[in-house]
């Protein structure tokens, strides 16, 4: 298994944690990752929430510069920047009251993976939801 995370978590994260995902780094660039697993996650039946500097609203959902901004709880926060600026969004998703982070494929930053787990929430790191969510049947 790739990735930081075992099946559980995963599963967790997926079914139970809540359907109200953070996207940060969407944006309405169809060619970028985040606009495609945006797409799967609603289609699952996750609600988006698109957080970029820019605020664009995508797939149907007002969007929000910063995990701060967004006024109403959020379950998980899904991570689309590079990993030198993601251990900041981690730090930011135990700040709002977020019960899961996810960092996407490629998204690597073991000392915030540690601390995310420490501060008490569920942490993915280098996986993608849209291929995992299919394999839970």
């Amino acid at each position: 298994m790739n990735g930081y995370g075992d099946h559980e978590t995963v599963r967790r994260i997926l079914t139970g944690s809540g359907d109200t995902w953070a996207i940060v780094g969407l944006s309405n660039n169809e060619s970028r990752a985040a606009y495609g697993v945006a797409r799967v996650l609603q289609r699952y039946g996750k609600r988006i929430v698109p957080v970029h500097p820019k605020a664009e609203t995508v797939h149907g959902e007002q969007g929000y510069a910063s995990l701060a901004d967004i006024p109403f709880p959020v379950d998980v926060v899904d991570v689309f920047v590079n990993s030198e600026l993601a251990g900041a969004v981690a730090d930011q998703a135990a700040g709002i009251g977020a019960k899961a982070v996810w960092f996407q494929l490629g998204v690597v930053d073991e000392a915030a993976y540690d601390r995310t787990l420490t501060a008490g929430l569920d942490m993915v790191m280098d996986r993608c939801p849209a291929i995992e969510i299919p394999r839970l049947g």
